[in-house]
């Protein structure tokens, strides 16, 4: 379970920092692509696969457009941290997300989301007027 916002920096190289408490849960190969709402989304392997299946199940129904499923698969990156907890964000999906170099790492509860500081500022400022 993912919970808890934190602030980091992209380094010279792309590269962020994942807070510590996630690490454990994001060890190995997981998932990062752009969510419909501007962030990007970092999933493990099984949460990946089911929010997939879920996407696919709403553009049948009509729920979601095809151009979303579409990105969301077409910009996907399978990432692995290093052992100092870093990942890197290709500029695919910087570009997508309006990241450049401060972002906030957000607990999602069964994934991560990494918004571009100044989203995230949009984005409760939206929400609360």
């Amino acid at each position: 379970m993912f919970v808890g916002q934190y602030e980091h920096t992209l380094d010279g190289k792309g590269r962020v920092v994942l807070p510590a408490k996630f690490r454990s849960q994001l060890a190995t190969d997981v998932y990062l692509t752009v969510e419909r709402k501007g962030c990007l989304g970092l999933w493990a392997p099984e949460e990946f696969e089911k929010m997939g299946e879920d996407m696919v199940r709403k553009a049948a129904e009509g729920e979601i457009e095809e151009k979303d499923l579409d990105l969301f698969f077409a910009l996907a990156d399978t990432v692995r941290p290093d052992g100092q907890g870093r990942i890197l964000v290709i500029d695919r999906l910087r570009e997508a997300a309006g990241i450049n170099k401060d972002m906030l790492i957000v607990g999602r509860f069964k994934h991560v989301e990494i918004w571009s500081g100044d989203r995230w500022a949009e984005e409760r400022i939206e929400a609360t007027a």
